[in-house]
C-alpha cells in the first residue's frame, strides 16, 4: 500500500465531484486519494498505541468482537473497514489469538478503483509477540499476497510476496506485526503527556514505533459518545504521501475505558484529509474484575 501511495504526486483538482469527473480524472487522481484512505486506516491500526509497559492480564478484547468503521476522503464516503477477533487457534504448538482486518471500497469508488483487502495476524495467547502475518491486497490492478513469518529462535522475520522472497531481517524481543500491535496495546496504560513505544515490523523494516498521548477529550461518532485519549504517532518512519507532506499529521482517538476501542482517525496530507469513524461494535466482552472506566 505504501508503494501505491508513493504514486500520489499531485493534489486533487478543484472540480465538481461526480461520475463524469470520475470518468475523466478518476484514474489520474481518484485512485490516489482512495489508495491513501486505505493506507490511512492501516496506519490507524499500526500506529495507534505502542507502549513499553507490560499489558495487564485482563483482556480488553475477546473472541467475537467486531468493530466497523466508515472511511472518508474529505466528506466523500469511500468504503468501510472491519476489525475482528476470531476464536483462538493452535499454531506450531502455541495457543494463538487470530485477528482480522478487512477493507472494501463502496460502490461509488468501485467504479474506478476497487479495493478488497484482508489482513490476518496471529500472536501468542499471552500477547508477548507476533507469530504470523498475512495480507491479501486487491487495489485497482494491484494484487499482492504477502506473508511475514516470525522465527523467534533465530530472532528474524522474513517477508514474501508471491514469488518474491526477501532475506530475513533481525528483530528484537517483543516485536509485533502492524495488526497485532494494536490489540496488544489495548491492555497498556496511557498517560496524558506521556510518550509510548514498542518495536514493530512489516517484514521489510524493523522500527521502534513512537507516539504521544496528547490529551483526553469527549468524541461523538455514529457508534456513540466516548471519553477518549487523543494520540499522535511519530511519522518519521512513514513514507509515501506522508513523507512528501511537510505538515502531515495523524490523529487517533481511543476510548479511555478498559476496552481502548479505536473510535476515530484523522489524517492530513498534501492531497487532502482522510478520516475513519467507528459506526458499530458487537461482541464486546464484560469489564474485567476490578477494571476502571478510565485512567
Amino acid at each position: 500500500m505504501a508503494k501505491v501511495m508513493m504514486q500520489m504526486k499531485t493534489a486533487m483538482p478543484h472540480q465538481p465531484i461526480g461520475r463524469g469527473w470520475i470518468k475523466d480524472a478518476g484514474y489520474l487522481h481518484g485512485t490516489r486519494w482512495s489508495a491513501a484512505v486505505w493506507a490511512a486506516i492501516c496506519l490507524f491500526i499500526a500506529g495507534t498505541v505502542w507502549s513499553a509497559d507490560a499489558p495487564s492480564l485482563s483482556r480488553a478484547f475477546v473472541p467475537g468482537e467486531r468493530l466497523t468503521f466508515i472511511l472518508k476522503w474529505t466528506v466523500i464516503p469511500a468504503g468501510e473497514a472491519v476489525l475482528e477477533v476470531l476464536p483462538q487457534e493452535h499454531m506450531a504448538g502455541i495457543d494463538a489469538h487470530h485477528f482480522v482486518l478487512t477493507a472494501r471500497s463502496n460502490a461509488f469508488v468501485d467504479a474506478f478503483y476497487m479495493v478488497r483487502d484482508r489482513i490476518d495476524a496471529w500472536a501468542d495467547s499471552a500477547m508477548r509477540q507476533s507469530l504470523l502475518y498475512r495480507k491479501k491486497q486487491h487495489e485497482g490492478r494491484t494484487r499482492r499476497d504477502i506473508t511475514v513469518s516470525f522465527d523467534w529462535e533465530d530472532m528474524t522475520v522474513q517477508y514474501t510476496n508471491a514469488d518474491e522472497v526477501r532475506e530475513p531481517i533481525s528483530i528484537s524481543a517483543g516485536t509485533f506485526d502492524p495488526l497485532s500491535i494494536f490489540f496488544w496495546s489495548r491492555s497498556a496504560n496511557l498517560v496524558v503527556g506521556g510518550r509510548i513505544q514498542r518495536p514493530v515490523t512489516d517484514g521489510k523494516k524493523h522500527v521502534m514505533g513512537v507516539a504521544d498521548v496528547v490529551r483526553r477529550e469527549t468524541v461523538t461518532v455514529s457508534a456513540g459518545t466516548f471519553d477518549t485519549f487523543l494520540i499522535e504517532p511519530d511519522l518519521t518512519h512513514v513514507g509515501g504521501v506522508f513523507e512528501k507532506s511537510p505538515d502531515a499529521k495523524i490523529q487517533l482517538w481511543v476510548s479511555a475505558d478498559y476496552r481502548r476501542l479505536p473510535v476515530k482517525l484523522k489524517s492530513k496530507v498534501i492531497v487532502g484529509s482522510f478520516s475513519g469513524e467507528l459506526v458499530s461494535l458487537t461482541g464486546i466482552g464484560p469489564p474485567p474484575s476490578g477494571s476502571q472506566s478510565g485512567e
